[in-house]
Parts: C-alpha cells; sequence; structure tokens
C-alpha cells in the first residue's frame, strides 16, 4: 500500500534567511476536546430529548431532502434534494442550478442517485422543496416557481411562476390538476394555481399560522398543517375553513391524508409523528426524528417515509396491516 502525504507551507522571510515566526496562540484558545456524535434523537417540545423510537428506520445518500412523494406505478419513492441548503426566511439563490431528485427503493436503498439532475441539460431545479405526484406529473416547489416533471422519464415539462410568493413550501394538487402551494413566510398564504398557470391567494394570513405541508382529502378539501401551531386545518374549495384539528405538537410540516380520511403529521421541530383518526385526538406513533420534514405515503408497503433536511436522510416507518 503506498501512502502520499503533502505538506504545504507558507513562510515569510526578514533580514535575509530568518524565517518569520508565526504568532503565539492566544491565551484562551486551549483547543476544545473532541466530542463523538450523538445517536440520532429530537428535543420535544416539552424540552425533553427523546432517542429515535425502535419502529423507525433510517436511510442516508441524500443531501438535504426535504420532501418525497410516492410513484406506485414504478413502486419507487421519489425524494427532492437541495443541493444548496439556507435558511427558510431568505429568498432562493438563483445559481447553481444544483437541485435534483432521487428515486429510492422501498426498502431504503437507492435505485437512481440523480434521477432528475444527472444534468443540468433542459433543467433548472434550485431548491425544491415541496412535492407531489398527480396524472402522471410530478409537480415540485422551487423558489417562487412550481415545476412540473413527466413521471415516466423525468422530463421538464411546464413552471408556472406564483410572483408574490418569497418560498413557496408545501403542495397538494387535486385531481383535475389545480395546485395549492403554502408560503410559509411572509406573506403567510396558500396560493392556489389552475392546470393553465393562474395563479391567486386561496387563504391569506389568519388563521393560518407559518402554514406548511399541504394535502387534498377524499372530499378535495384542501388540508394544511402550520410550523406556529399544532393546528391541522381543512379548508373547502372556496377556501372557507371547515374543521381545525390538532396534532400532538406544533412545528409541523409533513402531512399525509389516506384514503379513509386519517391523518399522518410531522413536526420538523419536534420530531414526533401524530397520528389523527378520523373523530378522534391525535396519537403520537413516533418519536425522536429530528427534522422530521415533508413525509411521503408508500401505499404498497404501508409505511410512511420521512426526509430529514440537514441529517440527509429518509425515515421509514412501517404502518402494519390494514
Amino acid at each position: 500500500m503506498r501512502i502520499s502525504i503533502a505538506i504545504g507551507i507558507t513562510a515569510s522571510f526578514v533580514c535575509g534567511n530568518a524565517l518569520a515566526q508565526p504568532p503565539a496562540p492566544a491565551a484562551n484558545a486551549a483547543p476544545k476536546p473532541f466530542q463523538a456524535g450523538a445517536p440520532l434523537s429530537a428535543t420535544n417540545e416539552k424540552g425533553v430529548t427523546l432517542p429515535m423510537s425502535k419502529n423507525v428506520k433510517v436511510y442516508g445518500s441524500f443531501h438535504f431532502a426535504e420532501s418525497c412523494t410516492y410513484d406506485p406505478e414504478k413502486n419507487l419513492i421519489v425524494a427532492m434534494n437541495a443541493a444548496n441548503p439556507r435558511d427558510m426566511g431568505t429568498p432562493p439563490p438563483l445559481t447553481p442550478n444544483d437541485g435534483f431528485v432521487s428515486l429510492i427503493n422501498p426498502d431504503g436503498s437507492v435505485h437512481t442517485s440523480k434521477w432528475i439532475g444527472a444534468t443540468r441539460d433542459g433543467l433548472t431545479l434550485v431548491h425544491p422543496l415541496g412535492s407531489a405526484i398527480q396524472g402522471g406529473t410530478l409537480y415540485v416547489n422551487d423558489g417562487n416557481y412550481i415545476r412540473t416533471f413527466d413521471l415516466k422519464n423525468g422530463t421538464p415539462k411546464q413552471s408556472f411562476e406564483v410572483k408574490e410568493a418569497l418560498n413557496l413550501n408545501g403542495i397538494g394538487v387535486a385531481s383535475d390538476g389545480t395546485m395549492y402551494a403554502s408560503n410559509t413566510g411572509n406573506p403567510q398564504r396558500i396560493y392556489k394555481v389552475t392546470a393553465s398557470g393562474q395563479s391567486s391567494v386561496f387563504v391569506d394570513g389568519m388563521p393560518l399560522n407559518q402554514p406548511n405541508g399541504v394535502a387534498i382529502d377524499p372530499q378535495g378539501n384542501v388540508v394544511v398543517v402550520n410550523i406556529g401551531s399544532n393546528d391541522v386545518q381543512t379548508f373547502d374549495k372556496s377556501g372557507k375553513l371547515i374543521k381545525t384539528e390538532h396534532a400532538a405538537e406544533a412545528g409541523n410540516d409533513g402531512l399525509v391524508v389516506l384514503p379513509d380520511g386519517t391523518k399522518y403529521v410531522s413536526s420538523v421541530r419536534f420530531g414526533s409523528v401524530s397520528k389523527i383518526a378520523p373523530g378522534k385526538e391525535a396519537e403520537v406513533i413516533a418519536t425522536g426524528i429530528p427534522s422530521a420534514a415533508s413525509m411521503c405515503y408508500d401505499s404498497k408497503q404501508r409505511q410512511l417515509v420521512i426526509p430529514m433536511n440537514p441529517n440527509n436522510a429518509l425515515a421509514f416507518i412501517p404502518l402494519g396491516r390494514r
């Protein structure tokens, strides 16, 4: 085995060949003791740090995975990767154009590392956040654009600009192609974008409280979870609030609505997953998942899949048999 070692020295010379001495270290610059990383955990709303519950499995090979959606035709998980992570309160950078989309097998192993994003030819995808699948199309929030892709081959289709939006986050798409996207920062809104690209404000301000995850329920209503509260809000097609439920904790991001109306909510701030069965109080089914972001539901394997932002990983939670 051959080992190569390269050493670089920067020198300054004074008075001929005399080598200037580096400055003495400051008196208070004592090295800090080494610390190894801790197992994955999250601090809940009460301030208690909880280890990840045993029913959660985590798989990596991502870059700031923010959201995922499930393709039942391919039986693959479609995961968004933002290669240029930033604070949510700032506009997306114009360059580099380096967001990408991965395909993941249901067991968590990687199918295609860069499905959309293997090349940048004909592609603009800066910082993909929320995602959804409807009618053979992948919808992705990217800054103040909703970008669409052919689900069969990943080819870019249309991009719809929402000019007033700062940073579109969660997205739900109705069966007719109408898009509903949250703007988590100011202005706190849900935008409605028609299949032809006409955008309007669907809900503006209260009762929203940093709206994040968006989904469509079996009746075609728009369901929203908030970072600023534990409210799970259902709006009818006119934008009227018709129901408010509550997750176990606030700080919510991910939202899944099953055909029977059962809702699952993930808290990106406090690491829990709540189950809200119709007519029942929220039940915590998993804890200790750091940065539990915009999750999706794998309907064939009956599992929740949760991107974990800077942890560069996906968490898997089996729901068991029906």
